[in-house]
């Protein structure tokens, strides 16, 4: 490339990095181009246009007082009033214009700066019907509604005419999370057009907690068709999907530890949930529903519902019914058996006795080393056998040499097969206690009861305790050093040493040990503090079980063990599984050598 093209091609590029930044779009028009990308998905999914909620900044006719000539004339326009309703689970306020839940704040809770949590609040919450009249669109998110409100209930209504109107109706019991919710549609079968009309909900959750990544990645829209299992769109990336293919039992709006959820008493018909990750630091996702109802023509048409706002915790959504526990991740099969049928219940039935958190997690691991010391008895005999057996295996790569690979291999099984040892029986045994171990790693993040509780110097077991503070971002590590985490890469250190002595591994393999808990410092700084207390837990405990089975077991007696079982004829050997598959090796390798040696 000569020197002129080199030239040119470099002031092209130069140019377009230029038009790429000083030509980008604003955030307002980034926000209206997702705006319309929702609509045109929603229409795509079988909602028909006059059934789409449309967003705020949409160019699509509205039905105005001077279209109507009267009718919803007074609700068109109005001055925007607060109400307020609550109980001893939640304070939830209305407004008038829309007639729509404005805010939620679950009682009780706080969030990590201290203050009340609110799922969500303000403008960013849209809720409604839209109507096609006429061939236009009226949307109830723009309309001003008439409140009546009594000690636990709240009716909303925008009139049409003398004996037509939209009422919305809300019930809230003294201690539930639930908000019941009737739209009662009187006269409106003489106005309304189409076979269905459209339900639209679009609001934006804010943040609860510590770690803003951490509470993005477990937050997302669900949604549950009848006689299946809920499902959700993406966590990682703004997704549109659309719900036709069958009735929806409910729809979800979930972030970490909260939710708000919206159950209907007949399933909607059909619709599309659209998921968006936000960047704002205040902000956790917008999310976007658009459902069909069914619209059957009747005088007085009703649609009866409920809300959910309140905790992700796994025995309280179980309680709603509808399958609503599964929000809870607790990991994939069989990590999530593991997690629902033993993990919980144990953990359950230690929380009745009102034990701190960070005991309950003591006992918990406690419990689960008792039940799991057979087999790390296994494994550590196994590897002591190996190490035991080494001096023979040096032997007889002294004798073999390196370079003949298979041969030194066949070598190694024919002294296994002698001595009557399994070379795999220590690995089996760890093999058979990683999905705990994995189970765990799910458990310990998704689980609310450890949100807000404190042990030691962790003042909040579901998220990380930031110790030691840097004020700035560190490549894999952060902007912060759990302590917690140290400990438990410590501990693994310490129990990798251990390991190494007791399996006698040499050269490389001895050192491959030591990477992976460097590795999980950066991987688990950021998780909650519950989750590395409980694996430094296990790491101690497992050291501690190790060097008392040491104390216990006399290497002199097994390599006598061992020395016997070469002594004994072939046909007094008990064979294991593994040594019946070694025999069939050998067979099967001299059968090989005896064809190589005929057909040469």
């Amino acid at each position: 490339m000569d020197k002129n093209t080199f030239t040119g091609l470099f002031l092209i590029m130069i140019v377009l990095a230029g038009s790429f930044y000083f030509f980008k779009p604003s955030e307002a028009e980034m926000k209206k181009e997702r705006q319309r990308i929702s609509l045109d998905s929603a229409m795509k999914a079988g909602v028909k246009t006059s059934a789409v909620a449309l967003p705020k900044d949409t160019a699509a006719p509205v039905v105005d007082s001077a279209t109507l000539k009267g009718p919803f004339g007074a609700n068109i326009s109005g001055i925007a009033k607060n109400s307020v309703l609550e109980n001893k689970a939640l304070k939830v306020t209305f407004t008038n214009k829309g007639g729509k839940i404005k805010s939620v704040e679950v009682k009780g809770e706080k969030t990590y700066l201290n203050k009340p949590v609110v799922l969500f609040d303000g403008d960013d919450n849209i809720f409604g019907l839209t109507l096609n009249i006429g061939g236009k669109l009226v949307r109830t998110n723009d309309l001003y509604f008439t409140a009546t409100q009594t000690s636990n209930s709240m009716v909303m209504r925008a009139n049409y005419s003398a004996d037509k109107y939209i009422e919305f109706v809300y019930d809230l019991d003294a201690e539930s999370h639930d908000v019941a919710f009737n739209i009662n549609l009187n006269g409106m079968n003489q106005v309304i057009q189409r076979d269905s009309i459209a339900l639209n909900w679009q609001t934006v959750l804010l943040r609860q907690e510590k770690y803003l990544k951490g509470e993005r990645q477990y937050s997302g829209s669900y949604y549950k068709y009848v006689d299946q299992s809920p499902d959700h769109l993406s966590v990682a990336k703004d997704q549109t999907e659309d719900l036709s293919k069958g009735k929806i039992e409910w729809i979800a709006f979930k972030q970490h530890f909260f939710s708000a959820a919206l159950i209907p008493a007949d399933p909607f018909v059909k619709g599309n949930m659209t998921s968006t990750i936000l960047t704002s630091e205040n902000e956790i996702k917008g999310y976007s529903a658009n459902l069909n109802l069914p619209f059957n023509q009747l005088a007085a048409q009703n649609y009866k519902m409920k809300f959910y706002f309140g905790t992700n915790q796994f025995k309280v959504l179980k309680a709603q019914g509808h399958e609503l526990e599964k929000m809870v991740e607790l990991g994939y099969w069989p990590l999530k058996y593991i997690n629902r049928f033993v993990v919980l219940p144990v953990f359950n039935f230690l929380e009745s006795f009102g034990w701190n958190y960070g005991l309950i997690i003591l006992v918990l691991t406690i419990a689960l080393k008792l039940v799991l010391s057979p087999l790390t008895y296994k494994s550590y005999i196994s590897m002591a056998k190996m190490r035991i057996l080494k001096p023979e295996m040096e032997e007889i790569k002294a004798k073999v040499g390196e370079d003949n690979a298979t041969l030194l291999q066949q070598e190694y099984l024919k002294l296994y097969k002698q001595v009557g040892v399994n070379p795999l029986g220590g690995c089996l045994p760890m093999l058979l206690q990683l999905p705990i171990v994995m189970a765990f790693f799910f458990f310990f993040p998704n689980l609310f009861e450890l949100r807000g509780q404190s042990f030691l110097w962790m003042h909040d077991l579901s998220t990380y305790d930031d110790f030691i503070k840097f004020g700035f971002e560190i490549p894999f590590i952060g902007n912060h050093l759990s302590l917690m985490c140290i400990l438990m890469t410590i501990s693994t250190l310490i129990y990798t040493y251990f390991n190494n002595q007791v399996s006698g591994a040499t050269g490389q393999m001895k050192y491959i040990g030591y990477i992976m808990p460097v590795v999980f410092l950066g991987v688990l700084n950021n998780y909650p503090a519950g989750l590395n207390y409980y694996y430094f837990l296990a790491n101690m405990m497992t050291f501690g079980q190790q060097y008392l089975i040491k104390s216990m077991v006399n290497d002199e007696k097994i390599h006598n063990i061992l020395k016997e079982n070469k002594k004994k004829p072939e046909e007094q050997k008990k064979k294991s599984k593994f040594q019946s598959r070694l025999d069939d090796y050998m067979r099967q390798q001299n059968q090989t050598k005896t064809q190589a040696k005929k057909d040469k």
